[in-house]
């Protein structure tokens, strides 16, 4: 059967899957839609949370970037794998003792104040639109591709799938489809690793196979034979870092903390029964994340091996398949320099923007026209980074059912973290803005009605992000970690554990870090990109890690604001202290 074929059918089959449990999990309830009432066993929900983080970023495009920075990849690897651990530690027990529906609504609480409540919302809507627009991206990708469907009509149909099981389903139908999708997801990453490690290595475990011999009789190691070969055709080693140290530790923490902060995870613990129940989910998710993030610098390797080796010095006559697949798509393309008809591989990019234009008709070798001209770059092709994951199983020749298989599982993982996405926005507008701040008389189910419009505008602006991507899936879900970095999490932190900690501060360091961190990376990444390199940036801070210079920011005015103006109320002291302190420890205190 035909790869177009099979992926119709998997696409279909999960599809349906995800539409029949949102129609069985329908929320009848605001507490069912913002928080599927409370009731999600720690296992089920370790793996929605699973799913709900492993974005298309982590599916699609993690691996792709590592496969081209190479050990300055490992970044997102260390920021967002030590992120996760922070949340669980530091703030998802205490965040599920606070009880509420949104991490607004503890920002509100916490600061006894609606206009802390609205900056929380405003500050978890830029995130979480900067998040979105590379799940849609993703989802844009796999159906042009793999469905012959353009991009703009692959982006709707997502949408409207999404639609079906947010609006309908809330965080109850959410919940239990990200647990399908996990399923998917996670079988589809690691299936064609498993048959690629096997091939390459004769090891069929990809974490080890990515530290073993080769098995064609070289005798050399995997990525000893890629150092070689990268060396060969001018690029830097592929285990050598390029960025400097100050760089990577930004990035690094940016990840982390961002993580931390970010509204759509954390929700995730508000849907358990008790604290021990956040911890523990916390940990069984851990573990499903673990599956995918061991197996992802592997995965890096081996596609970047092969690619490499397909392409370089090919006749484009007679290249494979894939390579005119995704030239028709506009994701990889070749420009013929010297005019000699082979495939010349080198450093630098062929193309200088994004994604290159097409124009009609065909060049003297069968290629795709390009509106835009090439730069003076010895490098004749140009390859998003985002295909990598899904071109591999068909670079390495697997079977027609895994490149199958991997489509659906990029949907997956896409989907998945958009749904979450939307429903913390549809939250926020309808139960910070209208409940609890503009209209706190309106019924249950008008706050239902709410939430739910809310959604289906959350997803036609989404769409259009997908439609009109600004950058690489990886590259935009950093900026959403950034702006978290920099906004959220230093307001729930000092919430958690400093009691002195007031609203005027608080609400001015959320302001400074989230409007310094939004700015720096406009600037460089839309407003003028051709000063985006160390030369100009501050301290040496790439976009992707000035969060970490948001957050001290952040966290520099909130304690000096805090320090200048009256403490909190007594009963928002003791709000910290019940947070903070066992129940049972509290009674023993007291007595």
């Amino acid at each position: 059967m035909s790869v177009q074929f099979l992926t119709y059918l998997f696409v279909g089959l999960t599809f349906s899957l995800y539409i029949g449990i949102a129609i069985w999990s329908r929320a009848g309830t605001t507490k069912e839609f913002y928080v599927a009432g409370g009731g999600v066993p720690p296992l089920l929900n370790g793996m929605a949370t699973a799913a709900d983080w492993m974005s298309a970023a982590s599916f699609l495009s993690m691996a792709g970037i590592i496969a081209f920075m190479g050990r300055d990849g490992m970044v997102y690897l260390m920021g967002w794998t030590g992120g996760y651990v922070l949340l669980a530690l530091l703030l998802a027990p205490y965040l599920r003792k606070f009880g509420e529906f949104t991490v607004p609504d503890f920002v509100g609480e916490r600061y006894y104040s609606s206009a802390a409540r609205v900056v929380a919302v405003v500050c978890l809507i830029f995130v979480s639109f900067t998040y979105v627009a590379g799940q849609m991206r993703g989802v844009g990708i796999v159906f042009s591709q793999f469905l012959n469907i353009d991009i703009t009509y692959g982006v709707m149909v997502g949408m409207g799938v999404v639609f079906i099981y947010a609006v309908l389903g809330g965080m109850k139908g959410i919940t239990y489809t990200q647990v399908a999708q996990y399923c998917v997801l996670i079988f589809a990453f690691l299936v064609p690793a498993i048959f690629i490690s096997i091939m390459m290595t004769g090891n069929p475990v990809p974490q080890l196979g990515f530290g073993s011999a080769l098995s064609d009789g070289s005798g050399m190691y995997l990525l000893d034979k890629l150092d070689h070969v990268l060396v060969d055709l001018g690029f830097a080693e592929y285990t050598a870092g390029q960025k400097s140290t100050i760089d990577v530790f930004a990035i690094t923490a940016a990840l982390m903390v961002g993580t931390a902060g970010l509204p759509h995870v954390i929700v995730r613990f508000f849907t358990v029964p008790k604290v021990s129940d956040a911890r523990l989910s916390a940990g069984y998710a851990l573990v499903f994340i673990a599956l995918l993030y061991t197996t992802a610098p592997a995965v890096a390797a081996f596609a970047r091996a092969n690619f490499v080796s397909e392409i370089h010095n090919s006749q484009y006559t007679e290249v494979p398949e894939w390579f005119q697949s995704w030239e028709d798509v506009g994701l990889l393309a070749w420009s013929d320099k010297n005019g000699d008809g082979v495939i010349q591989y080198g450093p630098g990019n062929a193309f200088s923007p994004a994604k290159p234009q097409f124009v009609e008709g065909r060049g003297a070798h069968g290629e795709r026209l390009l509106a835009n001209g090439a730069t003076s770059s010895v490098n004749e092709v140009y390859v998003d980074r985002d295909i990598m994951v899904l071109a591999n199983p068909e670079i390495a020749r697997l079977p027609n059912w895994v490149i199958a298989l991997v489509a659906a599982g990029g949907l997956a993982a896409a989907l998945s973290t958009a749904a979450g996405l939307l429903l913390v926005i549809s939250t926020s507008v309808s139960h910070d803005l209208m409940r609890k701040t503009f209209m706190p008389s309106i019924t249950d189910k008008q706050e239902l009605l709410y939430a739910r419009c809310a959604a289906a505008v959350a997803i036609v602006i989404a769409g259009l992000f997908g439609i009109f991507p600004p950058a690489f899936v990886a590259q935009v879900v950093a900026f959403a970690f950034g702006l978290a970095a920099a906004s959220f999490f230093p307001a729930i932190l000092m919430g958690i554990f400093y009691k002195r900690m007031n609203r005027e501060g608080a609400i001015a360091g959320m302001v400074s870090g989230l409007t310094f961190t939004f700015l720096y990376i406009v600037w460089f990444k839309f407003v003028s990109p051709e000063t985006n390199s160390a030369d100009h940036w501050l301290f040496g801070i790439s976009p992707e890690g000035i969060g970490t210079v948001g957050m001290v920011l952040n966290f520099a005015v909130a304690f000096t604001v805090a320090r200048f103006t009256a403490p909190p109320p007594d009963h928002v002291q003791d709000l910290v202290d019940d947070i903070r302190i066992p129940t049972g420890a509290r009674v023993a205190h007291k007595h």
